[in-house]
């Protein structure tokens, strides 16, 4: 699996450094969307790229990867304003797009035990709920992307009251997420903890390594079968 790796900051360090434990090899490394073109024309064949970047930059990056009928894996949160169009450019390219806002295999199960609480929460009326993130003081987006994701899960599941949503930034915390439910005689909380970032590195090369010749827009929960 040749890799075209754009951003190369922490997350893109990891992926970097562990692309060969999910059979990978790192075709081209690219700082930023700036000077993609360059770097697939430098790449030679190209299986799928990986992102983690900045919001702002995810959308030039998939109109140039769709141009040249790449698929790519987005860990970079933030840009969901721009998924709509470019689900359209995706499906018009006939590229695979695998998007998520946490790679953790045990978040995305998480979510699903989140959303089963919510929906069986959702009908008694006394009960409150409230979701807190906490991440490391350099992280840019409050809330986290996993955050917003887990509090739209909870609304689908039928959780039709206010959600109270916080975030803490400080230190180098890989990542906290705790929801709870609250009742006048007792509390429900369901916390998922990372201790090491490399997790995400990991789930997002196996994500890539599943996209390898899909067409379509996925996520982690169809990689999985959840």
């Amino acid at each position: 699996m040749r890799i075209l790796l754009i951003g190369h900051g922490k997350m893109g360090r990891l992926v970097e450094h562990l692309a060969s434990a999910h059979d990978g090899e790192i075709a081209a490394i690219v700082d930023d969307g700036i000077h993609l073109a360059r770097g697939i024309a430098d790449a030679g064949p190209i299986d799928v790229a990986i992102d983690f970047t900045e919001p702002r930059a995810v959308a030039g990056t998939v109109d140039a990867l769709a141009a040249h009928r790449i698929n790519v894996v987005i860990g970079t949160t933030g840009w969901e304003e721009d998924e709509p169009r470019l689900r359209v450019v995706a499906a018009t390219a006939g590229i695979g797009v695998l998007a998520a806002a946490n790679f953790s295999i045990g978040m995305t199960i998480f979510r699903a035990i989140a959303e089963e609480a919510a929906r069986k929460f959702r009908a008694l009326d006394d009960v409150g709920a409230w979701l807190h993130e906490a991440h490391h003081a350099a992280k840019k987006d409050a809330p986290s992307g996993t955050a917003v994701m887990l509090k739209a899960a909870m609304v689908d599941a039928g959780y039709n009251r206010p959600i109270d949503v916080s975030s803490t930034r400080a230190g180098s915390i890989p990542g906290t997420h705790t929801i709870g439910f609250d009742a006048a005689a007792e509390t429900v909380t369901l916390t998922h903890t990372v201790r090491d970032r490399a997790v995400f590195a990991h789930g997002a090369l196996e994500a890539a390594r599943w996209l390898v010749g899909r067409r379509g827009w996925f996520s982690v929960r169809d990689m999985i079968g959840s």
